[in-house]
Protein backbone atom coordinates (compact mmCIF):
# COMPACT_ATOMS: atom_id res chain seq x y z
CA UNK A 1 0.00 0.00 0.00
CA UNK A 2 1.27 3.24 -1.33
CA UNK A 3 1.72 6.20 0.97
CA UNK A 4 -1.32 8.48 -0.61
CA UNK A 5 -3.68 4.69 0.17
CA UNK A 6 -2.75 4.68 3.73
CA UNK A 7 -3.30 8.10 4.35
CA UNK A 8 -6.87 7.53 2.65
CA UNK A 9 -7.69 4.27 5.18
CA UNK A 10 -6.26 6.64 8.02
CA UNK A 11 -9.21 9.01 6.82
CA UNK A 12 -11.99 6.22 6.52
CA UNK A 13 -10.47 5.38 10.18
CA UNK A 14 -10.71 8.46 11.80
CA UNK A 15 -14.04 9.10 9.90
CA UNK A 16 -15.45 6.12 11.63
CA UNK A 17 -14.17 6.40 15.03
CA UNK A 18 -15.62 9.43 15.32
CA UNK A 19 -19.64 8.45 15.07
CA UNK A 20 -19.59 8.06 18.76
CA UNK A 21 -18.78 11.33 19.93
CA UNK A 22 -20.78 14.35 20.83
CA UNK A 23 -24.23 13.23 19.56
CA UNK A 24 -25.84 14.78 22.83
CA UNK A 25 -25.94 18.48 24.91
CA UNK A 26 -24.38 16.37 27.56
CA UNK A 27 -20.86 15.21 25.05
CA UNK A 28 -22.08 19.04 23.11
CA UNK A 29 -21.04 20.78 26.71
CA UNK A 30 -17.62 18.77 27.30
CA UNK A 31 -16.73 20.96 24.06
CA UNK A 32 -17.51 24.54 25.49
CA UNK A 33 -14.17 26.97 26.68
CA UNK A 34 -14.08 30.87 27.04
CA UNK A 35 -14.69 31.89 23.60
CA UNK A 36 -17.17 29.86 21.19
CA UNK A 37 -18.81 30.37 17.85
CA UNK A 38 -19.82 28.73 14.95
CA UNK A 39 -18.05 28.51 11.17
CA UNK A 40 -20.79 27.90 8.28
CA UNK A 41 -20.47 28.57 4.77
CA UNK A 42 -21.60 27.18 0.79
CA UNK A 43 -25.47 27.80 2.92
CA UNK A 44 -28.27 28.71 0.20
CA UNK A 45 -29.97 26.12 -1.04
CA UNK A 46 -33.54 27.64 -0.23
CA UNK A 47 -33.21 24.75 2.98
CA UNK A 48 -32.75 22.14 0.67
CA UNK A 49 -30.83 19.07 0.93
CA UNK A 50 -29.57 18.85 4.44
CA UNK A 51 -29.34 23.06 4.97
CA UNK A 52 -32.81 23.20 6.89
CA UNK A 53 -31.90 20.30 9.69
CA UNK A 54 -28.29 21.42 9.73
CA UNK A 55 -29.59 24.60 10.42
CA UNK A 56 -31.93 23.44 13.24
CA UNK A 57 -29.21 21.51 14.83
CA UNK A 58 -26.92 24.59 14.86
CA UNK A 59 -29.90 26.04 17.00
CA UNK A 60 -30.04 23.33 19.02
CA UNK A 61 -26.64 22.81 19.96
CA UNK A 62 -25.94 26.68 21.06
CA UNK A 63 -28.94 25.92 23.71
CA UNK A 64 -25.79 23.85 25.57
CA UNK A 65 -22.62 25.69 23.86
CA UNK A 66 -22.64 29.15 24.14
CA UNK A 67 -21.34 30.52 21.34
CA UNK A 68 -20.71 34.28 20.64
CA UNK A 69 -21.48 34.65 17.01
CA UNK A 70 -22.07 32.81 13.63
CA UNK A 71 -18.92 33.64 10.67
CA UNK A 72 -20.63 32.87 7.33
CA UNK A 73 -17.58 32.44 5.24
CA UNK A 74 -19.47 32.81 1.86
CA UNK A 75 -21.99 31.45 -0.66
CA UNK A 76 -25.16 32.20 2.06
CA UNK A 77 -26.42 32.88 -1.55
CA UNK A 78 -26.63 30.02 -4.55
CA UNK A 79 -27.03 30.58 -7.27
CA UNK A 80 -26.86 34.21 -8.89
CA UNK A 81 -26.40 36.01 -5.44
CA UNK A 82 -29.14 38.53 -4.68
CA UNK A 83 -30.17 41.63 -6.91
CA UNK A 84 -31.52 43.72 -3.27
CA UNK A 85 -32.12 44.06 0.07
CA UNK A 86 -35.42 42.92 -0.59
CA UNK A 87 -34.81 39.91 -2.59
CA UNK A 88 -36.43 36.81 -1.86
CA UNK A 89 -33.83 34.75 -1.26
CA UNK A 90 -32.81 36.43 1.92
CA UNK A 91 -35.79 34.84 3.54
CA UNK A 92 -35.54 31.64 1.70
CA UNK A 93 -31.76 31.44 2.16
CA UNK A 94 -31.30 32.91 5.65
CA UNK A 95 -33.91 34.41 7.56
CA UNK A 96 -36.49 31.47 7.65
CA UNK A 97 -33.98 28.84 7.91
CA UNK A 98 -31.58 30.19 10.37
CA UNK A 99 -34.43 31.25 12.87
CA UNK A 100 -33.73 29.38 16.03
CA UNK A 101 -33.79 32.31 19.10
CA UNK A 102 -30.16 30.63 19.83
CA UNK A 103 -28.67 31.90 16.09
CA UNK A 104 -30.32 35.57 16.69
CA UNK A 105 -26.86 37.20 17.60
CA UNK A 106 -24.26 38.44 15.50
CA UNK A 107 -23.35 37.13 12.20
CA UNK A 108 -20.28 37.60 10.40
CA UNK A 109 -20.32 37.48 6.78
CA UNK A 110 -17.90 37.26 3.67
CA UNK A 111 -18.38 37.42 0.21
CA UNK A 112 -18.37 34.07 -2.02
CA UNK A 113 -17.75 33.72 -5.43
CA UNK A 114 -21.63 33.07 -5.78
CA UNK A 115 -22.18 36.46 -4.38
CA UNK A 116 -20.23 38.02 -6.35
CA UNK A 117 -22.55 36.87 -9.28
CA UNK A 118 -25.01 39.26 -8.14
CA UNK A 119 -25.37 42.45 -6.39
CA UNK A 120 -22.29 42.79 -3.64
CA UNK A 121 -23.29 46.03 -2.77
CA UNK A 122 -26.54 44.33 -1.52
CA UNK A 123 -25.08 41.47 0.25
CA UNK A 124 -23.17 44.92 2.49
CA UNK A 125 -25.98 46.93 2.41
CA UNK A 126 -28.25 44.02 4.28
CA UNK A 127 -26.47 45.18 7.63
CA UNK A 128 -29.00 48.27 7.65
CA UNK A 129 -31.93 45.82 7.40
CA UNK A 130 -30.79 42.55 9.68
CA UNK A 131 -29.41 43.38 13.20
CA UNK A 132 -27.74 40.28 13.57
CA UNK A 133 -25.69 40.70 9.91
CA UNK A 134 -23.19 42.30 10.99
CA UNK A 135 -20.76 43.26 7.93
CA UNK A 136 -18.72 46.11 8.28
CA UNK A 137 -17.30 45.33 4.81
CA UNK A 138 -15.91 42.93 1.96
CA UNK A 139 -13.07 42.55 4.78
CA UNK A 140 -13.15 43.66 7.94
CA UNK A 141 -11.63 42.24 11.42
CA UNK A 142 -13.40 41.38 14.84
CA UNK A 143 -12.17 40.42 18.18
CA UNK A 144 -13.98 38.02 20.47
CA UNK A 145 -13.57 38.30 23.85
CA UNK A 146 -14.90 36.32 27.34
CA UNK A 147 -13.55 35.65 30.47
CA UNK A 148 -10.34 37.46 29.21
CA UNK A 149 -9.88 35.43 26.21
CA UNK A 150 -9.21 37.09 23.10
CA UNK A 151 -9.43 35.86 19.45
CA UNK A 152 -9.11 37.89 16.51
CA UNK A 153 -10.97 37.08 13.33
CA UNK A 154 -9.10 38.70 9.89
CA UNK A 155 -11.99 38.15 7.85
CA UNK A 156 -10.72 38.88 3.69
CA UNK A 157 -12.04 38.95 0.63
CA UNK A 158 -11.19 36.48 -1.86
CA UNK A 159 -12.93 36.60 -5.14
CA UNK A 160 -11.64 39.60 -5.97
CA UNK A 161 -7.63 37.79 -5.38
CA UNK A 162 -8.31 35.18 -7.87
CA UNK A 163 -7.54 36.28 -11.74
CA UNK A 164 -10.76 34.34 -12.97
CA UNK A 165 -12.83 36.40 -11.16
CA UNK A 166 -11.26 39.43 -12.08
CA UNK A 167 -11.33 38.62 -15.79
CA UNK A 168 -14.69 37.12 -16.20
CA UNK A 169 -16.47 40.80 -15.92
CA UNK A 170 -19.60 38.95 -17.25
CA UNK A 171 -20.53 36.90 -14.83
CA UNK A 172 -18.64 38.80 -12.46
CA UNK A 173 -18.78 42.11 -12.46
CA UNK A 174 -17.49 43.87 -9.24
CA UNK A 175 -14.39 41.46 -8.85
CA UNK A 176 -12.03 43.39 -11.05
CA UNK A 177 -13.16 46.81 -9.72
CA UNK A 178 -11.70 46.11 -5.88
CA UNK A 179 -8.59 47.12 -4.86
CA UNK A 180 -6.51 43.89 -4.09
CA UNK A 181 -3.42 45.83 -3.18
CA UNK A 182 -5.23 47.58 -0.43
CA UNK A 183 -6.48 44.59 0.67
CA UNK A 184 -3.39 42.36 1.36
CA UNK A 185 -1.68 45.61 2.44
CA UNK A 186 -4.53 46.18 5.08
CA UNK A 187 -3.91 41.96 5.74
CA UNK A 188 -0.05 42.73 6.25
CA UNK A 189 -1.02 45.58 8.77
CA UNK A 190 -3.75 43.65 10.68
CA UNK A 191 -1.64 40.70 11.75
CA UNK A 192 1.17 42.68 12.07
CA UNK A 193 -0.39 44.82 15.17
CA UNK A 194 -2.42 41.40 16.57
CA UNK A 195 -2.06 40.79 20.33
CA UNK A 196 -4.81 38.67 20.74
CA UNK A 197 -4.63 34.95 22.17
CA UNK A 198 -5.24 33.63 18.65
CA UNK A 199 -5.91 35.19 15.62
CA UNK A 200 -7.76 33.42 12.27
CA UNK A 201 -7.79 33.95 9.07
CA UNK A 202 -10.97 33.33 7.13
CA UNK A 203 -12.07 33.77 3.28
CA UNK A 204 -14.31 31.88 1.19
CA UNK A 205 -11.84 30.35 -1.03
CA UNK A 206 -8.58 27.45 0.03
CA UNK A 207 -5.09 27.98 -0.22
CA UNK A 208 -4.52 24.51 -0.17
CA UNK A 209 -7.27 21.90 -0.90
CA UNK A 210 -8.51 18.26 -2.78
CA UNK A 211 -10.52 19.83 -5.30
CA UNK A 212 -11.45 19.58 -8.89
CA UNK A 213 -11.63 23.19 -9.55
CA UNK A 214 -9.14 25.22 -11.38
CA UNK A 215 -5.12 25.21 -9.82
CA UNK A 216 -4.99 28.19 -10.55
CA UNK A 217 -7.48 29.37 -7.66
CA UNK A 218 -5.05 27.77 -4.95
CA UNK A 219 -1.96 29.46 -6.69
CA UNK A 220 -3.40 33.00 -6.68
CA UNK A 221 -4.21 32.62 -2.87
CA UNK A 222 -0.52 30.45 -2.38
CA UNK A 223 0.86 33.21 -4.07
CA UNK A 224 -0.78 36.60 -2.50
CA UNK A 225 -2.41 34.88 0.82
CA UNK A 226 -0.31 32.57 2.16
CA UNK A 227 3.24 34.88 1.32
CA UNK A 228 1.51 37.25 3.61
CA UNK A 229 0.49 34.45 6.45
CA UNK A 230 3.79 32.82 6.55
CA UNK A 231 5.46 36.29 7.52
CA UNK A 232 2.91 36.27 10.82
CA UNK A 233 3.55 33.42 13.34
CA UNK A 234 0.52 34.66 15.26
CA UNK A 235 -1.67 33.34 12.73
CA UNK A 236 -2.98 29.89 13.98
CA UNK A 237 -5.62 29.00 11.49
CA UNK A 238 -6.66 29.56 8.02
CA UNK A 239 -10.51 28.53 7.70
CA UNK A 240 -12.14 28.60 4.07
CA UNK A 241 -14.84 27.05 2.63
CA UNK A 242 -16.18 26.78 -1.33
CA UNK A 243 -15.33 23.24 -1.75
CA UNK A 244 -18.18 21.29 -0.05
CA UNK A 245 -15.69 19.50 2.14
CA UNK A 246 -13.98 18.85 5.56
CA UNK A 247 -10.27 19.08 4.72
CA UNK A 248 -7.41 19.85 7.26
CA UNK A 249 -3.79 20.17 5.84
CA UNK A 250 -1.17 21.21 6.85
CA UNK A 251 2.57 21.62 5.45
CA UNK A 252 5.91 21.45 6.47
CA UNK A 253 8.16 24.92 7.44
CA UNK A 254 4.64 26.62 9.03
CA UNK A 255 2.23 25.96 12.20
CA UNK A 256 -0.82 27.05 10.60
CA UNK A 257 -3.27 24.62 10.43
CA UNK A 258 -5.35 24.86 6.86
CA UNK A 259 -8.71 24.14 7.16
CA UNK A 260 -11.52 23.49 4.54
CA UNK A 261 -15.19 24.09 6.07
CA UNK A 262 -17.70 21.80 4.77
CA UNK A 263 -20.88 22.96 2.93
CA UNK A 264 -24.08 23.09 5.66
CA UNK A 265 -26.03 22.19 3.00
CA UNK A 266 -24.84 20.25 -0.19
CA UNK A 267 -21.41 18.30 0.26
CA UNK A 268 -19.36 16.67 -2.44
CA UNK A 269 -16.77 13.95 -2.62
CA UNK A 270 -12.95 14.31 -1.27
CA UNK A 271 -9.55 12.27 -1.14
CA UNK A 272 -6.58 12.94 0.51
CA UNK A 273 -3.82 15.26 -0.90
CA UNK A 274 -0.02 16.07 0.09
CA UNK A 275 -0.41 17.40 3.72
CA UNK A 276 -3.73 16.25 4.73
CA UNK A 277 -4.59 15.47 7.92
CA UNK A 278 -8.19 14.45 7.82
CA UNK A 279 -10.78 15.53 4.61
CA UNK A 280 -14.32 13.48 4.98
CA UNK A 281 -17.35 14.09 2.65
CA UNK A 282 -19.93 15.30 5.01
CA UNK A 283 -22.08 18.09 5.18
CA UNK A 284 -21.89 20.27 8.50
CA UNK A 285 -20.07 23.27 10.24
CA UNK A 286 -17.66 23.98 12.58
CA UNK A 287 -17.42 24.79 16.45
CA UNK A 288 -14.87 26.66 17.38
CA UNK A 289 -13.50 26.83 20.80
CA UNK A 290 -10.45 28.72 23.02
CA UNK A 291 -9.40 29.31 26.23
CA UNK A 292 -5.83 30.82 27.16
CA UNK A 293 -3.91 27.41 26.47
CA UNK A 294 -5.82 25.63 23.84
CA UNK A 295 -7.88 26.64 20.66
CA UNK A 296 -10.21 23.82 19.11
CA UNK A 297 -12.15 23.44 15.70
CA UNK A 298 -14.60 21.18 15.82
CA UNK A 299 -15.92 19.47 12.36
CA UNK A 300 -19.50 18.40 13.09
CA UNK A 301 -21.72 16.13 10.45
CA UNK A 302 -24.90 16.76 10.59
CA UNK A 303 -26.03 14.10 13.16
CA UNK A 304 -23.86 16.72 15.61
CA UNK A 305 -21.27 14.34 15.72
CA UNK A 306 -17.60 15.57 15.41
CA UNK A 307 -15.55 13.94 12.72
CA UNK A 308 -12.18 15.66 13.33
CA UNK A 309 -10.86 17.99 15.91
CA UNK A 310 -8.16 20.51 14.88
CA UNK A 311 -6.61 20.94 18.20
CA UNK A 312 -3.86 24.07 18.84
CA UNK A 313 -2.05 24.74 22.21
CA UNK A 314 0.42 26.89 23.82
CA UNK A 315 2.79 26.22 26.41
Amino acid sequence: MNAMKKLFAACLLLYTAAFSFAQTPAEWAKLEKDVNFYVANDLGRNGYYDQKPIAELMGTMAETVGIECVVAAGDVHHFEGVRSTQDPLWMTNYELIYSHPELMLPWYPILGNHEYRGNTQAVLDYAKVSARWDMEGRYYTKVIEDNDVTVRLVLIDTSPLLDKYRKDTEKYPDAGKQDIDAQLKWLDEVLTSAKEDWVLVIGHHPIYADTDKSEKERTDMQARVNTILLRHPNVAMYICGHIHTFQHIRKPGTDIDYVVNSSASLARDVKPIDGTVYCSGEPGFSLVSADKSSLSLYMMDKEGRVLHTVQKSKQ
